[in-house]
């Protein structure tokens, strides 16, 4: 069916007035770009198979054991892709094979949650890194002593926020301070929003007149003032009341545009959202307020446990968790809504 697809848009896309129509034009190109990946990694896995079938006979014929041993290793790396490409048809929303843009911010508690906000962004800074999933920090506003306040990362890979929008939610750390002279133990939570990238053939209308602009001056650690220029942007957008800032770049139109960005990914998170919102709703469903229970605790004090509060899933290894290694809990919750949806 999808190889069938891909011929229609090609067909579609060497007509003389393709073009006509940029925006439909750069939709068509994507959905046949998307495929054609589908496509050659089914294909892909398919021809392994096939080579696999042909090694196994040569083995049995042989009995020879180091044929068998590449086999058994091979069959564990499809055994592998074919799990993750199992993952990947659960991700059937509009805008799930989209990239993403994730912004974590430190709850109430200063310098604590500001530490825990900066040790959720190197994790998920890690696991972009082990999927081969490009990184780019569009915004960073770093705590007074230690940490961060806030931070928007885009990072862009094949569902990146299908998997990511797993993540949103609080998230809370209980653990000894290493900021408490005392050495007590401190609980700390931080927000995870995770909103789709926009793409420039998707239109999401802004009229300027619900803006409101503010420039100031980008500032760093402490409160120095890194620059002498106001060239950091605040945008607000009126009728929802989202607030966008960037101070990143050196120019104030590239933070300008960069805010931008940012805002037409909330906007279009906060319609989609509002769509599931009306869908719950209907079926009955609770929803439950963002800043609302926690979707995650990370307890390092007094025993190590990572445990997610909606599917129960939950291991010791702490380290490896905060170092990127969070398949498992996503692969849960997206398993868990498929349930939800059958339901």
């Amino acid at each position: 069916m999808k190889e069938q697809r891909v011929v229609q848009l090609e067909t579609v896309a060497g007509e003389p007035s393709f073009w006509d129509d940029s925006r439909q034009a750069q939709r068509v190109m994507r959905e046949i770009d998307r495929l054609r990946g589908e496509i050659s990694l089914w294909r892909g896995i398919e021809r392994r198979l096939a080579d696999l079938a042909e090694l196994l006979e040569l083995a049995v014929g042989e009995g020879d054991e180091t044929i068998l041993s590449e086999i058994i290793s091979e069959t564990d790396e499809i055994a592998t892709d074919l799990e993750r490409r199992h993952l990947e048809l659960m991700l059937s929303g509009e805008l799930d094979d989209r990239s993403a843009i994730l912004a974590i911010h430190a709850g109430a508690g200063g310098t604590e949650s500001q530490d825990w906000a900066e040790m959720l962004m190197r994790m998920y800074l890690r696991w972009a890194e082990r999927r081969g999933f490009k990184s780019e920090l569009l915004d960073l506003s770093p705590g007074e002593e230690a940490g961060i306040k806030s931070v928007t990362i885009q990072i862009d890979g094949p569902y990146a926020y299908g998997y990511l929008k797993a993540e949103r939610g609080v998230h809370r750390l209980v653990r000894l301070s290493p900021f408490d002279a005392a050495h007590r133990r401190h609980t700390s939570f931080a927000l995870a929003e995770v909103m789709p990238e926009v793409p420039d053939d998707v239109e999401v209308t802004i009229n300027p007149d619900d803006l409101h602009l503010e420039v100031f001056r980008s500032s760093g650690a402490g409160g120095q003032n890194v620059q002498k220029n106001a060239t950091a942007v605040r945008i607000r957008h009126i009728p929802t009341g989202t607030v966008v800032t960037c101070q990143n770049e050196r120019s104030q139109l590239q933070n300008r545009e960069t805010a931008m960005r940012i805002l037409r990914a909330r906007l279009l998170e906060m319609e989609v959202e509002k769509r599931e919102q009306e869908q719950a709703r209907i079926k009955g469903q609770h929803v439950s307020a963002e800043w609302g229970n926690q979707i995650r605790s990370y307890v390092l004090h007094p025993y190590n446990l990572v445990k997610d509060h909606r599917t129960e899933y939950e291991t010791s290894n702490t380290t490896a968790v905060l170092d990127g290694e969070i398949d498992a809990f996503i692969e849960r919750y997206l398993k868990s809504r498929v349930g939800e949806a059958a339901a």
